[in-house]
């Protein structure tokens, strides 16, 4: 049992966190003697200890004690180890390429040891090679075993290609992890997409968010209901057990209310899958946009003519509608100083480099003249004026459009944007890591002295006046949201203005909800 000689003790308090060491029985001694802890040592990060005691979980200051007992860890050769765990589509290639980039910007030597295809220890040690400084092992599974490995306390951080589910969410709160729902616990560290893919030699270019759904499901069976030639569509994803696979489900059929039709082939890895597709000319196939590989990328259609491809910046903006964050999820935990220094990296623009050279698409804004978005104007000019067959359905007059266009000539668009969860008012995962990138980038002054404005959208249901009054609305709560979690910023070096123009720039048509979903989106505009 765990005894406390001395109740006063200044570097000491309460952290209600679960362990992945094997506990082991330390005693900590003030270095005047006044004060001793005795108890079940349960981590170690370099500069701090926690111990298991009576008392609950202690987290104590290491520099201000000496240890004793068969626990007592190795100060002077410290290594801070890290367990990754999820899913192989940010493991296996993003994470590596950061690991190594991390290392040689701070003049560490980088190396790898395979355990099995799913286990890999990357070792980061000193400029000679002999010291190992950190451990960073990567399981390789997919987002539900993330979750699961370290609610057992096999893992530290999870790997995520979607959001934690309400029932995770719910068991890392009981174990002390913290809430996975709140700011801060999810962290977006790269951007990815769902893209169906086909043959080179195939006809059909584009399909509707609804013929793809129908295609996974088994209503849609054969190329001629798309345009293609007579034939039987053979269909591949990505099994079920795997975090694409799971995205697949959860953006596709699951939205309608259909599952996986039987017979389709599954692929445990990407470029298996674009391989499989690429070598049949009647094969359809759901991926991710970094592995299509030789297989030729469709575009998402909309029934009035709209045509979307996943583009990096179409990706970046969310204007593509199949988009996937690539997370991280990080318990309520502190991790040694080795993990923090790369957590904090992964958002410099260096790493933001790495991530683009990796295949995927970064987080770092970009800005858009309104003279290179002439597919938008093209869609926003065909779409002004009455809509044909229903008075609820219209679209904003050619006049408004003509307002939005002489405003927004002199600003370029940031590739940041802000939408919703379908639904909902609540800002959807990739907009809410927005929120605090744009914040960040108010505190350090990168906007000093400009101008931002917030430009609201709205779809085409409703009236006129009264989606202009919602897409005001919508751009003012961003606002007001970015500047509330810029703490640090000096807001009065910056202009931060709002606006609506309502339906004035559709990205997709409004015959469908995922269509709708796009169209209602706040925009960031900069001078």
């Amino acid at each position: 049992m765990a005894v406390i000689r001395a109740a006063g003790f200044a570097a000491l308090f309460f952290l209600c966190t679960p362990t992945l060491a094997a506990a082991q029985d330390v005693t900590l001694t003030s270095r005047d003697g006044n004060v001793e802890i005795s108890g079940d040592l349960l981590g170690f990060d370099g500069e701090f200890y926690r111990v298991d005691t009576i008392y609950g979980e202690l987290t104590v200051d290491g520099s201000g004690v000496l240890c004793a007992g068969p626990g007592c860890p190795d100060l002077e050769d410290f290594i801070a180890r890290i367990t990754f765990s999820g899913a192989p589509g940010v493991g296996r290639v993003l994470m590596p390429a950061l690991i190594e980039a991390f290392a040689v910007r701070n003049g560490h030597r980088f190396g790898r040891r395979d355990f099995s295809d799913r286990e890999t220890v990357y070792a980061i040690t000193d400029p000679n090679g002999d010291r190992t400084l950190g451990e960073f092992t990567f399981r390789l599974s997919d987002s539900e075993k993330g979750f699961a490995d370290l609610l057992a306390d096999q893992a530290d951080v999870v790997m995520s290609l979607r959001e934690v589910r309400p029932d995770e969410a719910d068991r890392a709160v009981a174990a002390g992890m913290g809430d996975f729902t709140a700011r801060g616990t999810a962290r977006v560290i790269a951007l990815d997409a769902l893209v169906p893919v086909v043959a080179p030699s195939n006809p059909v270019q584009a399909l509707s968010m609804g013929e793809l759904a129908g295609v996974l499901s088994g209503d849609i069976t054969n190329w001629q209901a798309l345009g293609g030639p007579d034939a039987p569509i053979a269909v591949h994803v990505h099994a079920t057990d795997t975090g694409l696979g799971q995205a697949t489900g959860d953006r596709l059929l699951k939205p309608v209310g259909a599952s996986l039709a039987e017979g389709v082939t599954r692929h445990p890895a990407g470029p298996e899958l674009a391989g499989a597709v690429a070598a049949d000319p009647f094969a359809l196939g759901v991926t991710s946009r970094a592995e299509t590989g030789d297989a030729h990328e469709a575009a998402i259609r909309g029934e009035c003519g709209f045509s979307l491809w996943a583009t990096r910046q179409a990706v970046k903006t969310e204007d593509y509608p199949l988009t996937a964050p690539m997370f991280l999820y990080l318990p309520a935990r502190r991790f040694p100083r080795l993990v923090r220094e790369f957590l904090a990296y992964l958002r410099e623009p260096a790493a933001q480099l790495v991530i683009r050279r990796a295949g995927f698409v970064d987080q770092a804004p970009e800005e858009i003249p309104l003279a290179a978005q002439g597919d938008r104007l093209a869609n926003a000019i065909a779409r002004a004026g009455p809509e044909n067959g229903s008075e609820a359905e219209l679209a904003t007059g050619l006049e408004t459009l003509q307002q939005m266009a002489a405003f927004l000539t002199p600003l370029n668009r940031l590739t940041t944007s802000f939408r919703f969860e379908d639904g909902s008012v609540r800002l959807d995962a990739q907009s809410r890591s927005n929120v605090r990138q744009l914040a960040r980038a108010l505190e350090t002054g990168l906007y000093d002295a400009r101008r931002l404005v917030f430009v609201g959208f709205s779809d085409s249901r409703g009236s006129t006046a009264a989606n202009l009054r919602i897409s005001e609305r919508r751009a003012e709560a961003v606002r007001d949201a970015v500047a509330e979690a810029a703490e640090t910023a000096n807001l009065a070096r910056i202009g931060l203005e709002a606006v609506g123009f309502g339906a004035a720039m559709p990205m997709a048509c409004d015959d469908s909800a995922w269509g709708r979903q796009i169209n209602r989106r706040v925009e960031v505009w900069v001078r």
